[in-house]
């Protein structure tokens, strides 16, 4: 029988398939081989990532690739969870009881963002745990209004207007200004307010999956609780992204993935309820497991995806191995890389601000002549299919549809230097 080094060892480059045949040697969770916080120098990042070169990835917005050690745990914990199923989900086993791991990996997410556990809950996707956010939000009743714009997500947008259908609700719309600058996302966020008075909550993007827009937040949630008005911040794309904590944010309610920035395991997402406010969300469909002043009662009650749930503190783990505001500095150089020199293409439009406050890792732009869904998928398709380059296609922005480029932790300069040449080169597809 191999002993536990050599699983581990063998763990980090065997998919889970080939290693049930050591699933009897599987621990869970364990705490050798994890970097420590600050260890991972910026310029070594891509040595820690399996993934395939032949195309270049510019779509790491839709999720994180895991890097090599968390996706070593991951199926550590896919072969634990499996292998012992019920002996450990009913906490039968002294030596790793479940509910304490799940504390733990609570904890270590709630540690991030300078929070206490009991505000931390983990939902099966960003979009099941805003979504339940929204629609259990208790203090709203017909006739009062809920806001959002263009730029928010689809899934959250549907659950306003599922309020609208099912409870009354007013559901309002606006469209974020183009080009955006602090100023006038500012006027549009204090119009809109301003002209309607019975609004009681605010849908608000920490970073638009659209365009990467990053609108000011903070001064957003403010603005708005000046007018009695709640938001729940849709930071999807924020959490491990950007340094940020709710209260540097003043957010009383959010949700995100853990599965994007943060480079979780698939399946897994959060929510962060302040404790004080935790009234003002229902429990979900009156969910049995847990008592009303548990925030995991905000949630579906069901089965969860285990072994992500293991992998958390794994996947922190690295996030403090490379340091927050280095990762959130990295990704912005990498954008840089091809913003840059894009901005100078003639007939290219890039859809976020120059203000380094007002973006992040996340781009898009339009081409001269893009105008609908069918223009953009040509040039996605151009970039992919001559190039070799993946992006994606974004629709539903009040200006039309756009290009996504969004790099990741193990792209690679040359990556960028690539894509604009490719921009250079077909920057008149569409005339």
């Amino acid at each position: 029988m191999a002993n536990r080094r050599d699983f581990l060892k063998s763990a980090a480059c065997a998919p889970a398939t080939m290693l049930t045949a050591q699933a009897n040697t599987a621990i869970a969770n364990p705490e050798t081989d994890l970097p420590t916080p600050d260890s991972i120098l910026i310029k070594a990042l891509p040595e820690h990532f399996d993934v395939d070169r032949s195309t270049i990835n510019l779509e790491n917005a839709y999720w994180g690739v895991m890097p090599r050690v968390t996706a070593a745990a991951y199926a550590r914990n896919v072969v634990f969870v499996n292998q012992f199923n019920s002996m450990y989900a009913r906490d039968a086993m002294p030596e790793h009881p479940m509910s304490a791991q799940f504390d733990q990996a609570r904890s270590s997410v709630a540690d991030l963002m300078r929070v206490q556990a009991n505000e931390i809950a983990f939902a099966r996707s960003g979009s099941e745990g805003l979504q339940s956010l929204i629609v259990n939000y208790r203090n709203l009743k017909p006739g009062d209004a809920v806001i959002y714009c263009d730029l928010d997500y689809d899934n959250m947008i549907g659950a306003l207007k599922w309020l609208g259908d099912h409870r009354g609700i007013q559901v309002v719309h606006f469209t974020m200004p183009e080009p955006a600058t602090t100023a006038n996302i500012l006027a549009a966020y204090d119009d809109v307010l301003k002209r309607t008075p019975k609004a009681k909550l605010l849908l608000l993007t920490h970073v638009s999956h659209r365009t990467g827009l990053v609108p000011p937040a903070r001064e957003i949630i403010s603005m708005a609780r000046a007018r009695g008005v709640d938001t729940i911040l849709d930071s999807a794309h924020a959490i491990g992204c950007l340094n940020v904590t709710p209260d540097d944010l003043g957010a009383d309610f959010m949700g995100w993935s853990m599965h994007k920035w943060l480079a979780a395991p698939l399946s897994l997402g959060a929510i962060y309820v302040r404790r004080s406010r935790l009234d003002a969300i229902d429990s979900s469909l009156g969910n049995p497991d847990y008592p009303l002043d548990d925030i995991r009662s905000r949630l579906p009650a069901g089965m969860t995806n285990l072994a992500s749930q293991l992998t958390v503190p794994t996947a922190v783990a690295f996030y403090r191995a490379v340091g927050p505001a280095a990762k959130e500095a990295h990704l912005r150089l990498l954008r840089s890389l091809w913003v840059d020199p894009a901005r100078g293409i003639d007939g290219l439009q890039i859809l976020t601000p120059e203000d380094p406050a007002r973006s992040c890792a996340i781009t898009s732009f339009r081409l001269r002549g893009m105008h609908t869904e069918v223009d953009a998928s040509r040039v996605q398709r151009r970039l992919l299919e001559k190039h070799r380059i993946l992006t994606v296609v974004r629709t539903g922005i009040a200006g039309g549809p756009a290009i996504r480029v969004t790099p990741g932790l193990f792209t690679l300069p040359a990556e960028l230097d690539a894509l604009v040449t490719a921009l250079r080169a077909e920057h008149n597809l569409l005339v």
